[in-house]
């Protein structure tokens, strides 16, 4: 039986998205009642979308009995969790070659990583990315020329981007086709150890290279439980891909089936097929509570309670912090990585994976087995898959292989969900509750404001943060500068936290998965470019960041305040801001759904 909560919640969605959902299944299903679109282009059309193909390819797509699956990828040989795609397409064609269909690269996208860009002017345009990609994926299939998609995408805004921009031609069965992790290499206390000895100059920049090349060092997403890997775990909860196959390393003979797998399914559920299933009829109120669900009892990241509304309005359904709170106050947290504990993903991989969480989910009656995924039954999808004799097949997923990663049945690690929304007046805003000890999650103490997470670190070094502080970084929301990642902080606010001081920090910017062991309360909003509260602190206010009840306060009168001027007297934020503004000001994503600038 379902958990009452989760009936309750999901009967709101449904309830309140009603006008919108139907819209937008009208419009789904007058593209489904156009047919194999295909037939219906010219000859002149038809001419240009064979016209680089093999004579044999031409003759497949031409054949209006045969499936033609539109790729759209992620590829890129600079980010690591992208660059096994290199091989994906040719793969894909060959596999449904031997079957009499096709597939074409429909069109690439851009994948930017913030690994590369933390705490550079290009993070500015880390969030606005997910927007550019949802568009770039719709425009990619709008050619009408094919019966199916697969998204080979995972990593932090290219993923939900690919899906939004998919949910455009949602007539199309859709599945993604994920890449897997790279080896486990330096633990990640050691990578924390060593940069937030560099932070404080205890050592040189060649060690602190040294430390995170061996972190990351090969294909594959990184290895902590950051956005990318939240993905991969809430779009397999979603039922978005093939059972059991998110975690699966990249370039084994495991992986490779399963790429040859999801191909050789989605070729059979083309429109006009008795197995036809299309994304509209996957991701709806059901799906999207079921990766809400494993979202929380993963604690996966803060950046998806911003991704999952974004996602949600583009397939007519209205989503709220709301929402996501009254899960969090019923879903367990079942799962321990990093940050929320010392293990990586390849950990829970080998602990039972997607699998046995959603078999833990299932137990407690929190996900929704009655939900449609795209690939098989809601029950297949507590199943793992191997390769016995060299025949792919899934078997049932059995107890916890590592109960300090995975609960076993019957336990759990925390009695609600990773994040919790927090409410006072300073607005609104999400924090990882999950990676924060018990001892620091409330904290009492001046503020402490700044514009940039850059003044942050200056102040620091400088000796000046020497003291219990609430860190406040505004000017940072989606509005002012594009909401980046404000990961340079970390370092800095674990030092503090290790030297006594009792440390918090509010910020409208973000900090997504990794975002450490300090009570953060992010995402605050209204940001103080829309006249939110977080615009009138000063120092010295002192103000109360109290994770366990909730509440986010500054306990000084702020009445009769205006705004402060925005500190912008860094040259590099300057250049970001003023690149994101022209970007902001070239390109909207309305038809895609909800933009970052809503």
């Amino acid at each position: 039986m379902t958990h009452p909560v989760i009936t309750a919640v999901t009967d709101r969605i449904r309830a309140r998205s009603r006008s919108r959902r139907a819209a937008f299944q009208a419009r789904i299903q007058r593209q489904a009642e156009q047919g194999k679109t295909r037939a219906a282009l010219a000859c002149g059309n038809l001419a240009h979308a064979v016209a680089a193909s093999s004579c044999d390819e031409k003759g497949r797509i031409l054949d209006m009995t045969r499936a033609n699956v539109g790729i759209v990828t992620a590829y890129n040989d600079m980010l690591s969790a992208h660059q096994p795609y290199q091989g994906y397409p040719d793969q894909i064609k060959g596999v449904l070659a031997e079957l009499g269909h096709s597939a074409q690269v429909a069109g690439g996208v851009p994948a930017m990583c913030d690994g590369v860009t933390q705490g550079q002017p290009g993070m500015d345009m880390s969030l606005f990315s997910r927007d550019l990609i949802a568009q770039a994926t719709a425009l990619s299939l709008s050619h009408n020329t094919f019966d199916a998609t697969l998204l080979l995408g995972i990593c932090d805004k290219i993923a939900p981007g690919q899906i939004m921009g998919a949910l455009s031609h949602a007539h199309l069965p859709t599945a993604f086709v994920p890449a897997g992790p790279m080896a486990s290499g330096i633990s990640n206390d050691e990578k924390v150890k060593v940069r937030q000895q560099y932070a404080a100059g205890e050592v040189g920049r060649e060690a602190l290279l040294q430390m995170e090349c061996g972190a990351y060092h090969s294909a594959g997403t990184c290895t902590f439980y950051g956005t990318a890997n939240t993905n991969q775990l809430v779009f397999e909860a979603m039922g978005l891909m093939l059972p059991g196959s998110a975690f699966v390393h990249p370039h084994s003979e495991l992986r490779q089936a399963l790429t040859a797998e999801a191909a050789r399914r989605i070729s059979a559920m083309i429109p006009g097929s008795p197995a036809y299933r299309p994304l509209i009829a996957v991701l709806d109120e059901r799906s999207l509570v079921n990766g809400l669900v494993a979202l929380l009892a993963s604690g996966g990241s803060t950046n998806h309670s911003i991704h999952m509304v974004a996602l949600a309005r583009a397939a007519g359904l209205e989503l709220t912090w709301d929402d996501l709170s009254d899960l969090s106050d019923v879903v367990p947290l079942l799962v321990r990585m990093y940050p929320n504990g010392p293990a990586d993903v390849n950990a829970f991989e080998q602990a039972g994976a997607v699998p046995g969480l959603m078999r833990r989910l299932a137990q407690e009656g929190l996900i929704h087995m009655d939900a449609t995924p795209a690939f098989g039954e809601m029950q297949d999808y507590l199943s793992r898959p191997q390769l016995l004799d060299g025949t792919l097949v899934w078997q049932p997923v059995g107890e916890s292989q590592d109960p300090s990663v995975l609960s076993p049945s019957g336990s759990v690690f925390q009695a609600t969900g990773g994040t919790k929304l927090m409410a006072g007046n300073l607005g609104r805003a999400v924090v990882k509750v999950s990676a924060v000890a018990p001892e620091y999650r409330v904290i009492e103490a001046p503020a402490r404001v700044f514009s940039s997470q850059h003044a942050v670190e200056a102040a620091y070094k400088a000796g000046n943060l020497n003291q219990d502080a609430v860190i406040v970084v505004r000017h940072n929301g989606p509005a002012a500068n594009g909401m980046p990642e404000l990961h340079k902080l970390m370092p800095v606010l674990g030092n503090l936290q290790k030297a006594g001081h009792k440390v918090a920090l509010v910020t409208d910017g973000r900090l997504s998965g990794a975002s450490g062991k300090i009570p953060a309360a992010i995402h605050v909003t209204p940001e103080a470019l829309h006249g939110g509260a977080i615009g009138l602190l000063r120092d010295g206010d002192l103000l109360r960041v109290d994770a366990d009840a909730g509440t986010l306060d500054c306990l000084t009168d702020l009445s009769g305040r205006t705004p402060a001027e925005i500190d912008l007297s860094l040259e590099q934020e300057g250049w970001g801001r003023e690149l994101f503004s022209v970007m902001r000001r070239a390109v909207s994503s309305a038809e895609c759904g909800a933009t970052i600038f809503d």
